[in-house]
């Protein structure tokens, strides 16, 4: 079979690809701007702890999914692990639509946490496969953009249709959609990546990692680093995702504001990504790394002393584009540091570690606001943050 790698000779595919991780980023938008509010409003959960419970099995499930996906990519095949992802993502938006207690809710997110970690990490896989080395970043950020941009735009549309028809189920309507077509796109269109990484096997110049779970979780000073960064980068994520909806509304913001303000930080870390995605293939990996999650910590942090629409809308700026430096700039080091047999592999691992910070960041910020209010737990997520680019600074090569 004639094989050939690049983007431009795998645009119909990867075209394809992109717009099924639209659907994929869609399927999480649902739930950014309102299950905080539903949890409060229809079940009558006040404490931070239960609210961000939804969160921690989200991030968990989606963690370990993430490893297996790359665990068994060669084995089973990338477009089967994304096919099946969707089948399981199929009743997520009915169960949240017709939820009559908390546990279903929390039953609907493991669904969720499976179904990304099945989707979004076979597109991940099956775009660096199609592309070969020189245009990973682009490919990266293509990906992720069109995650993040649906993620943003799905949480903005939600906020609004909560404001004008309630919390439910009008919102979750779109998910159905998402699902539907994630699933016929992907079992109709969507052919397997094998031979490409088969291709770029033989002149590969990447040395094998010994043991490639403990190298990618820490050993290798650059894997290493890229994972911790990697899991503290969906910590503040977990933080944002489920106190900034609570911190807004604590500061007298209306529920369409919050949405919007919400909304932005996705939106730019979307768009962003359309240009530091191709930067990652120019710009030095370590230095987008360590700016990135700097700007993150100094823009969380900010947030605690800032009162009106517009100084949050700002921060939601900033915090956006410092995601977007490092977002696509984490897959594409990966990539470049592991042999192309072990690439799934290796991004399982990061993948699974870095989601785990969804449900680390949120039960510590749920923890710490409980106890010590809101602020408090900014604040935290935010130092953690710069400690995080100060190890990029310190061990990355």
């Amino acid at each position: 079979m004639n094989v050939k790698l690049g983007l431009k000779e795998n645009w119909k595919q990867f075209t394809i690809l992109v717009i099924i991780n639209g659907f994929v980023g869609g399927m999480v938008g649902l739930e950014r701007t309102i299950l905080p509010q539903i949890a409060e409003a229809d079940f009558g959960i006040a404490a931070k702890t239960a609210i961000l419970s939804f969160i921690v099995v989200f991030g968990i499930s989606k963690a370990i999914t993430n490893y297996y996906t790359g665990a068994f990519a060669s084995r089973i095949g990338r477009k089967n692990l994304l096919v099946i992802g969707w089948l399981i993502g199929l009743p997520v938006p009915l169960i949240l639509i017709y939820a009559t207690s908390w546990n279903w809710i929390i039953a609907a997110n493991i669904l969720l946490g499976i179904n990304q970690g099945l989707t979004w990490s076979s597109t991940v896989v099956m775009k660096i496969d199609l592309v070969g080395d020189k245009n990973r970043g682009l490919a990266m950020g293509l990906n992720e953009s069109a995650g993040y941009l649906a993620v943003g735009l799905v949480a903005f549309l939600t906020g609004w249709m909560a404001s004008e028809y309630g919390l439910r189920p009008y919102p979750f309507y779109l998910g159905i959609g998402f699902a539907v077509a994630g699933l016929v796109l992907s079992y109709f269109f969507v052919r397997d990546t094998v031979h490409h990484v088969h291709s770029e096997t033989e002149v590969s110049q990447v040395r094998k990692l010994k043991n490639i779970f403990a190298e990618t979780s820490w050993l290798n000073p650059n894997l290493g680093s890229i994972t911790q960064a990697g899991l503290v980068n969906n910590l503040n994520d977990g933080m944002i995702w489920g106190l900034f909806p609570m911190l807004l509304a604590s500061k007298g913001f209306s529920i369409a504001e919050v949405g919007k303000v919400v909304a932005i930080y996705p939106l730019v870390w979307g768009l962003g990504q359309l240009i530091t995605g191709k930067l990652a293939d120019i710009w030095v990996k370590k230095h987008m790394l360590f700016w990135g999650m700097a700007m993150q910590g100094a823009a969380i942090i900010a947030m605690i002393f800032m009162d009106s629409f517009a100084q949050f809308t700002l921060l939601s700026i900033l915090l956006g584009i410092g995601t977007a430096v490092v977002y696509p700039t984490f897959l594409a080091a990966i990539a470049d540091y592991t042999h192309p047999q072990q690439r799934a592999n290796s991004i399982g691992v990061f993948r699974l570690w870095r989601d785990l910070g969804y449900a680390i960041g949120a039960i510590a910020t749920g923890i710490t606001a409980d106890f010590f209010g809101i602020e408090i737990a900014v604040l935290l997520i935010g130092a953690i943050t710069l400690v995080s680019a100060l190890i990029i600074s310190l061990r990355m090569n």
